[in-house]
């Protein structure tokens, strides 16, 4: 093999650049053009300012602010990693469950099916009342508006086993806790870092509505109190925060599953290709 037919790390590096502009270039462009006719449209007085107010008021006021919402930040920060870490726990024990046990399964699962119909504004306020102000209800919140999505998707990955690579151990003589280790549980990952994503996304949100029924602190309070004395520009600036640590939670994410399940990447990028 000739050094010439090795790709030089300039040569990949400038490839993974101009993936990733492929990849994020349009969203970031219609980004942009969505804030810049924001700002003419603030900027022209169409709009009241205590009603829309600009993008650079609102990033003024978050940097004038930046204090009080960092102080506020990390309680919902925790609220949310520590609920998404229960969810997951809980998701993983109950997904399993129910794949060893047909009768659970049919029992539960429409029980979960059920929670889901359960809306979130009656329940956060009950779950205050149960267990205070403090952090468990806004972790339990969390954990509950994101469990439903990971057992759904740990139960389909599950069931995307090979049955061949399941009656061949098992014509080895090998125990139902072995084939669900060495075929259904490898089988699960995509399925559980798909769910995985989506859960991260409601996770931030179910920590503020938590924070909104009922908290010391967080951005959920820190929204409502700016609320009360009409400063929409304090509102919004929270809700940029809160949009930031979602994406940055999302990154994260996507982050340990490349790290711990590299080839899973590989074979998204090669099914694409397939389907071109």
């Amino acid at each position: 093999m000739t050094t010439a037919s090795v790709p030089s790390s300039s040569a990949r590096d400038s490839s993974l650049v101009s993936r990733g502009i492929v990849v994020v270039g349009p969203s970031l462009v219609a980004f942009l053009v969505l804030i810049a006719i924001w700002q003419a449209v603030s900027a022209a007085g169409m709009v009241p300012a205590n009603m829309l107010p600009s993008p650079t008021r609102i990033l003024d006021a978050g940097w004038a602010e930046r204090d009080a919402l960092r102080r506020n930040t990390i309680p919902t920060l925790l609220a949310t990693l520590a609920g998404f870490a229960l969810s997951v726990t809980a998701a993983f024990l109950v997904a399993t469950l129910l794949d060893f046990s047909g009768v659970l399964h049919r029992a539960v699962l429409p029980l979960l099916i059920i929670s889901q119909t359960l809306p979130l504004i009656a329940l956060a306020p009950l779950v205050v009342l149960w267990f205070g102000f403090g952090l468990l209800p806004k972790v339990l919140l969390v954990a509950f508006v994101t469990f439903f999505p990971m057992v759904v998707g740990l139960m389909r990955g599950f069931g995307s086993a090979e049955p061949e690579a399941e009656h061949l151990l098992h014509s080895m003589g090998a125990s139902r806790w072995m084939v669900f280790r060495m075929i259904r549980l490898p089988a699960s990952v995509p399925s559980f870092f798909s769910s995985l994503r989506i859960s991260i996304t409601y996770a931030v949100v179910g920590a503020i509505f938590a924070e909104y029924a009922g908290a010391v602190s967080g951005l959920g309070v820190y929204m409502q109190s700016a609320k009360n004395v009409f400063r929409t520009d304090l509102v919004l600036a929270a809700v940029l925060v809160s949009t930031v640590l979602t994406l940055a939670l999302y990154g994260a994410v996507v982050i340990v599953e490349r790290l711990f399940v590299p080839w899973l990447r590989i074979e998204r990028s090669t099914g694409k290709r397939a389907t071109r």
